[in-house]
């Protein structure tokens, strides 16, 4: 029973910790079906996280501060679709000026306005999310093994949570079932085809991009407002780039990002949990060892060990209309 409950607690805070890769992940995806490369998903990581906790530490309240992290975030993804989209702008060179520009921004304003080291400062009682319990959690939580599983492992997390989770079939659904999202993919692939149409193209990746924005906003809030209770520098510590990974690795399908993003989140998860634990034969293994695997295997990921990862063909081609 205590190796359950070590499973059951690994598994857990391995849905906490993919939650941000999800979205995150899921906010490159609709940019870049719509042939936009979104490298600044980082940057609106890191710069959600930063306004969020700083809204809803002056202001009191976690769900204000959320919308300012999506306005935050929508903000950022507005920059990079004028110089992208309307300017035709390198992509890649925008998304990392974003980048760049969010990792020095949340510093200088946080020293700025709280004179805290470029922290916030401790969110408590209203201006952080509280967890949600599931329906009759504590009524089964003494059944063996089911009731482990529903109160410990399915309830108790944020309603971020649950709302990430549940972008993934929404997701499905948008770009596979309706006329947007076949309209968004085509546009990925033949943009002049969809301008033929009649459609416009400008559009589309413009909702496109700023969907995204809406997401990494939504990630943001969930890592300074729900997951830790504040803004610390440099907090999204490479997600961005982690759901990037997992996205080529995921090959731009939404089923296969909720796995790749659970796989990182687990072995976050293990990592924190492995910590100070002796191995056979081996002894204790450095922590840096441990925090170190995620991001190795996003290395090893993005070395070509995951087979042929074909991407929408107009992306990273800025769309110059026909005369």
């Amino acid at each position: 029973m205590e190796y359950f409950d070590t499973v059951i607690v690994v598994l857990q805070s391995t849905v906490r910790l993919s939650v941000p890769l999800i979205l995150t992940a899921l906010a490159g995806l609709y940019a870049e079906r719509s042939g936009v490369v979104d490298i600044g998903l980082e940057g609106k990581l890191l710069a959600a996280a930063f306004a969020g906790a700083s809204a809803a530490a002056v202001l009191g309240n976690a769900w204000l501060g959320a919308a300012v992290a999506v306005m935050a975030s929508m903000a950022l993804a507005a920059v990079h679709g004028y110089a992208s989209i309307t300017q035709r702008g390198d992509q890649i060179v925008s998304g990392t000026a974003l980048n760049f520009i969010a990792a020095g921004a949340t510093v200088i304003l946080g020293q700025a306005w709280f004179r805290q080291g470029g922290r916030t400062p401790a969110l408590i009682g209203d201006a952080r999310f509280g967890t949600w319990e599931l329906p009759f959690a504590d009524a089964v939580k003494d059944v063996p093994i089911l009731g482990g599983i529903y109160s410990n492992l399915l309830s108790g997390h944020y309603l971020l949570t649950y709302i990430a989770f549940i972008m993934v079939p929404v997701s499905w659904w948008i770009l596979f079932r309706t006329r947007f999202g076949l309209r968004l993919r085509a546009v990925g692939e033949n943009p002049g085809a969809v301008d033929t149409a009649g459609i416009s193209v400008v559009r589309l990746r413009y909702s496109a991009v700023l969907i995204g924005g809406i997401l990494c906003g939504l990630a943001g809030a969930y890592l300074s407002i729900a997951m830790n209770a504040g803004f610390v520098k440099g907090m999204s510590a490479g997600k961005g780039f982690i759901a990037l990974a997992a996205l080529v690795f995921a090959k731009w399908k939404p089923r296969n990002i909720l796995f790749a993003c659970l796989l990182f989140g687990f072995l976050d998860a293990l990592s924190i949990r492995m910590q100070g634990v002796a191995l056979p034969l081996v002894g204790k293994v450095p922590v840096q060892v441990y925090q170190a695997l995620p991001y190795v295997l996003t290395v090893i990921l993005l070395a070509g060990f995951i087979g042929k990862a074909i991407p929408p063909k107009a992306s990273g081609r800025p769309y110059v209309k026909e005369r």
